[in-house]
């Protein structure tokens, strides 16, 4: 089951960028629970360096992915695009069974490799937004990792 938005992903050229628009104009703060603050927390798989920020009182955070090379996915997906959305990640109660049920429906799922915890979907099958699930957590208690 589908429990709610978790985070919205958004792909940046670098986080002073990212930076100057989200925190410094429109306001939101780090989300120091989810990740390592203004650090950052590198994700070996993507090779990407990904901050968090709270979204208001709720528990949805907005994931700000800044590429390190110009190979990774998120790199392409930027060469192409150009700054902004890149996926929707929703919590779900089982990864697994809720893949399972989306693929029954129809939704291709990205291979992510054995000891994935998320599961991807393509765009094309989903109104044209990369989604992914991760797994439901209580809010401040979950670090980003793969």
């Amino acid at each position: 089951m589908i429990r709610r938005i978790d985070h919205i992903g958004l792909v940046s050229p670098s986080w002073q960028e990212a930076r100057d628009v989200l925190l410094v104009k429109m306001g939101f703060p780090v989300a120091d629970w989810k990740g390592a603050g203004e650090k950052g927390v590198y994700f070996a798989p993507e090779r990407t360096v990904n901050y968090f920020l709270q979204v208001g009182e709720g528990e949805t955070v907005i994931e700000v992915i800044v590429p390190q090379d110009d190979t990774s996915g998120a790199a392409r997906f930027l060469a192409k695009r150009g700054p902004g959305l890149h996926h929707i990640g929703y919590a779900v109660d089982n990864v697994e069974g809720e893949a399972a049920r989306l693929s029954g429906e129809g939704l291709r799922r990205v291979d992510l490799g054995p000891g994935a915890t998320a599961a991807f979907f393509y765009p094309k099958e989903v109104h044209g937004v990369l989604t992914e699930l991760v797994p439901f957590e209580t809010p401040g208690v979950r670090l980003h990792s793969r």
